[in-house]
């Protein structure tokens, strides 16, 4: 834990090693999931699943959601989370409070997300990205470690504006 300005901020893990992760996806998601979960096991990670269990539609949140709180409540140290764009998967886990969800579409994302805004959910384009290119940007996000500094003093900001949304949740005023 780090502290600034009366805030603490729980960091998401600077190790790389025998990380536990909650992996998600949708229908479109999927076949990247299963892949990757492989991949994470080839790197010695474990990845808890959230679904879904198979390509028949379903619904981003239904699968998104608890992957997210497993973030937060400490079941697993970061999340990984698939669809078509992955942007539904994005705005849902975003949705969870102190979640910092970050869709990411190469190598300079990915890396920006973890060391600036300490992202501790991936959120991954199915459609959009190349095994290959989905297994650079995983490992960058495994890690890169959080640089801290500046950045920790946007990241309680963050917080302070999930804080007063949670106790006001009629005020969309930007805090000061």
């Amino acid at each position: 834990m780090r502290e600034a300005a009366g805030n603490v901020h729980r960091l998401s893990g600077e190790r790389a090693e025998n990380m536990k992760l909650s992996v998600a996806a949708d229908h479109r998601g999927f076949q990247a999931k299963e892949r990757m979960k492989a991949f994470l096991a080839e790197l010695g990670h474990e990845a808890k699943d959230f679904g879904t269990d198979s390509p028949a539609p379903c619904d981003y949140p239904d699968c998104a959601y608890p992957a997210s709180k497993a973030v937060v409540e400490g079941q697993v140290e970061r999340g990984i989370l698939f669809c078509g764009t992955g942007i539904g998967m994005s705005l849902t886990a975003n949705k969870v409070r102190g979640i910092r969800a970050a869709l990411c579409h190469d190598e300079v994302t990915v890396d920006m997300a973890r060391r600036h805004n300490d992202a501790n959910i991936l959120c991954l384009p199915a459609d959009l990205l190349g095994e290959k290119q989905m297994m650079q940007i995983i490992r960058i996000f495994l890690e890169a470690p959080f640089d801290g500094g500046r950045h920790l003093r946007r990241i309680n900001k963050l917080i302070q504006i999930e804080l007063e949304q949670s106790s006001n949740p009629s005020d969309t005023s930007c805090p000061s």
